[in-house]
């Protein structure tokens, strides 16, 4: 009498996983969340302001330092006067550390639920295959995820547009009463956004790929298997069964 193949019980790597959608889309959203917070996350930038009195030749130049979590209103500006007026402190702006935040957050969980996903994918398929529980939960924080991307990503183009505008020569100098009596005040050099400016499209980019993932998890749950099985013609599982 055969006995049944035994089947593998702890680790068992399987690369294979890898050539399939549901393994390789999961390295590829573990990639995309690492640069979405990575361009993000510990981003700093600089503020040159050049300030002239009418009365004066003499110019004064501000550098203004700013980055990640962007709480500007934290940011106090030492802003020289006309004459012999004293010098007056000035906070920079409002606090926008809530949308990148976020955002920075998001990605993070967003890695280590990947890694742990590969994990299980690459050692532990077998217990995957067999139980029931672990393709739904996955299910579930997939599509959560791609919700969350969608929400998160939003959220952090919408602030940096107010960043954006907060750092603007209009915004910068209108607490500056200075600005009021000086012949030149205005913004040199800036910063570039670029980094910023991608980070935002690699939260939406996350958001396609999350959301496209849902079909292959989806796949591997009892759900999809037993709607198959109902749609299969009676004779074909006939078949499969002998």
């Amino acid at each position: 009498m055969e006995q049944a193949p035994q089947q593998p019980s702890g680790f068992t790597p399987n690369l294979k996983i890898l050539k399939e959608p549901l393994g390789f889309i999961k390295v590829l959203e573990w990639i995309f969340a690492i640069f979405a917070f990575g361009t993000c996350g510990g981003y700093s930038g600089n503020i040159e302001a050049t300030i002239k009195c009418n009365d004066e030749k003499n110019v004064t130049t501000l550098s203004i330092p700013f980055g990640y979590p962007f709480r500007l209103n934290r940011i106090f500006v030492e802003v020289p006067s006309c004459g012999n007026q004293s010098s007056e402190k000035v906070i920079l702006s409002n606090d926008y550390s809530a949308y990148p935040e976020f955002f920075v957050t998001l990605g993070a969980f967003a890695f280590l639920y990947c890694m742990g996903a590969l994990i299980v994918y690459l050692g532990y398929r077998h217990v995957y295959l067999e139980n029931k529980k672990l393709p739904v939960l996955d299910f579930i924080f997939t599509f959560l995820f791609a919700f969350f991307w969608l929400v998160a990503s939003s959220a952090w183009g919408k602030g940096l547009t107010d960043i954006k505008n907060a750092v603007s020569t209009e915004n910068v100098f209108k607490n500056f009463s200075i600005c009021l009596k000086a012949s030149v005040c205005r913004i040199g050099e800036l910063t570039a956004w670029g980094r910023l400016n991608v980070s935002v499209i690699f939260g939406f980019l996350n958001l396609i790929i999350w959301g496209g993932n849902c079909w292959f998890v989806f796949k591997e749950t009892h759900w999809h298997k037993k709607g198959e099985d109902q749609n299969r013609d009676p004779g074909e599982a006939e078949t499969d069964r002998k």
